[in-house]
C-alpha cells in the first residue's frame, strides 16, 4: 500500500479549511494548522456572518462556484447537524447603472441561480420597510441569504478532524527553499513540520510570509467596519422572515446588510475599500465617522431603524488583489507549495467550491485557472485596485 501524501495547509479559514477537507476525502494525508484557532477575531472568514448570492457582474466562474457551493452548504449542514446557510434570500437596489446585475443574468440562468426584476413599485409593495427614493431598479435573488462564518469555519475543521486530518494550533512560516522545494515549515519554539505539499491559505499574512512573491503589492489588507444596530422591540420587520439580505448599489458608496443575525441586530457595511491595516497587531475600535455614515445610510433605506442603538460591532478586513480576483498558483520558486487566497471580500461563500478546486488541482486532477495566476496583468502591472462591484471586474 502507497503512503498517502501529506500536506500541510496553514490557514483555517473558509479557503484553507475546506481544502484541508477536500484533500482528507481524497485520500491525502492533512494537517491544518491555524495560528489562533478556526474563524478567531483576527481571521478574514472571523465574524458572525456572511452573504452568499450568485450576481457576479460578467465573472461567470464566481456565479457557477456560486451554484456549486449551495448545495455543498446544504450537505455540510445536514452531515454536521448545524444551520449554516440561511435562505432569506437577496435584495439589490441599483441606481441609473444596473450593468453589473444585469451582465450577470444569463449566467445565473445557466446556473439555475433565480433572480427576478421588480418595479420599485412592486418592491415597495414587498418590502414596506424600505425606502426605495433614488432606486432606478431592483433585482431579488431567491436562493441567496447568509452563512454563520465563525461557525462554519469551527465546523470545517472539525470535519477535517473527524475526516482523519489533524488540526493544530501553530503559527507556521516557511522555512528554506532549496532546489526548488520547500523543506519543512518553522513553527518556533524550535518546533518544525515536514509535508509532500504546502498550501499557505493564510488570508492577510499571505503577503507577509511571501514578501518577494506576493507582499502588499498584490494583496493589500484594509479595515472595513460593521455595525449591528439594534431593532424595536418586538419588531418582526428586520428579521430574516420579512427582510432580505440587501446590497445598495445606487450611491457613491456601496452599502449591504444582513437582518437577523440569529437575533445579534440588523448588520450595515460599507464595502468601500478602508485604511491598510495590520490583522496581527491592529486595534479593534470603530471610527466615529464610519459609523455615523453607516446610520444616516441605514436610516435613509429603513426610516423605522433612525436613531436604533448600536448594539454590536466589529472590525475585520479585506485581504484585496488589484483586480478583486482570487489568488491560486504554485509558487515560483517552490513546486510543492501552493499559494491561495486575496478573498477581497467576497470569497467566503465560495469556499466548499475553493476547496474542491484547489484540491483537485494540488492533487494533479485539473489545470490551474489562468485568472487566478500570479503572473496575470493585473499583478505584473501595478493595475489600481478594484472592488467585487466593479464592472471591469
Amino acid at each position: 500500500m502507497s503512503t498517502p501524501l501529506h500536506v500541510a495547509v496553514i490557514g483555517a479559514g473558509a479557503f484553507g479549511g475546506w481544502t484541508a477537507l477536500e484533500l482528507c476525502r481524497r485520500g491525502a494525508r492533512v494537517t491544518l494548522l491555524d495560528a489562533w484557532g478556526p474563524g478567531h477575531s483576527r481571521s478574514s472568514s472571523g465574524g458572525e456572518t456572511r452573504i452568499i448570492r450568485g450576481v457576479y457582474g460578467p465573472d461567470k466562474v464566481y456565479v457557477d462556484w456560486t451554484a456549486r457551493a449551495l448545495p455543498l452548504w446544504r450537505e455540510a449542514e445536514s452531515r454536521w447537524g448545524l444551520p449554516l446557510y440561511r435562505r432569506t434570500g437577496c435584495l439589490w437596489m441599483c441606481g441609473d447603472d444596473d450593468a453589473y446585475v444585469r451582465t450577470s443574468l444569463p449566467h445565473l440562468a445557466d446556473a439555475g441561480l433565480a433572480i427576478a426584476g421588480l418595479s420599485p413599485r412592486e418592491a415597495r409593495r414587498r418590502f414596506p420597510q424600505i425606502d426605495f427614493a433614488g432606486v432606478a431598479s431592483v433585482f431579488y435573488e431567491e436562493e441567496a441569504g447568509y452563512l454563520l462564518a465563525r461557525r462554519a469555519c469551527q465546523a470545517v475543521a472539525a470535519g477535517v478532524a473527524a475526516e482523519g486530518g489533524e488540526v493544530r494550533l501553530a503559527a507556521a512560516a516557511p522555512g528554506p527553499i532549496a532546489h526548488g522545494r520547500l523543506e519543512r515549515l518553522e513553527l518556533g519554539r524550535g518546533f518544525t513540520l515536514a509535508a509532500d505539499l504546502y498550501v499557505f491559505a493564510c488570508g492577510p499574512w499571505l503577503g507577509g510570509l511571501f514578501p518577494e512573491v506576493i507582499g502588499e503589492r498584490r494583496i493589500l489588507s484594509t479595515r472595513q467596519e460593521v455595525f449591528y444596530f439594534g431593532p424595536p422591540a418586538g419588531d418582526p420587520r428586520f428579521e430574516e422572515g420579512a427582510c432580505p439580505v440587501w446590497i445598495d448599489l445606487s450611491g457613491e458608496r456601496i452599502y449591504y446588510g444582513i437582518p437577523g443575525n440569529e437575533h445579534r441586530g440588523f448588520k450595515v457595511a460599507d464595502d468601500t475599500r478602508g485604511e491598510p491595516l495590520d490583522p496581527t497587531t491592529a486595534e479593534r475600535t470603530v471610527t466615529p465617522s464610519l459609523l455615523d455614515a453607516a446610520r444616516s445610510a441605514m436610516a435613509r433605506r429603513f426610516p423605522a431603524l433612525a436613531g436604533a442603538p448600536l448594539v454590536e460591532t466589529r472590525v475585520c478586513q479585506y485581504e484585496n488583489t488589484p483586480d478583486g480576483h482570487l489568488l491560486f498558483d504554485r509558487h515560483p520558486h517552490a513546486a510543492n507549495v501552493w499559494l491561495l487566497g486575496g478573498g477581497s471580500g467576497h470569497g467566503f461563500k465560495l469556499g466548499p467550491a475553493v476547496g474542491e478546486y484547489a484540491a483537485e488541482t494540488i492533487l494533479g486532477d485539473r489545470a490551474p485557472l489562468p485568472l487566478f495566476a500570479l503572473d496575470r496583468p493585473a499583478f505584473t502591472h501595478g493595475a489600481p485596485m478594484r472592488t467585487q462591484f466593479d464592472a471591469a471586474v
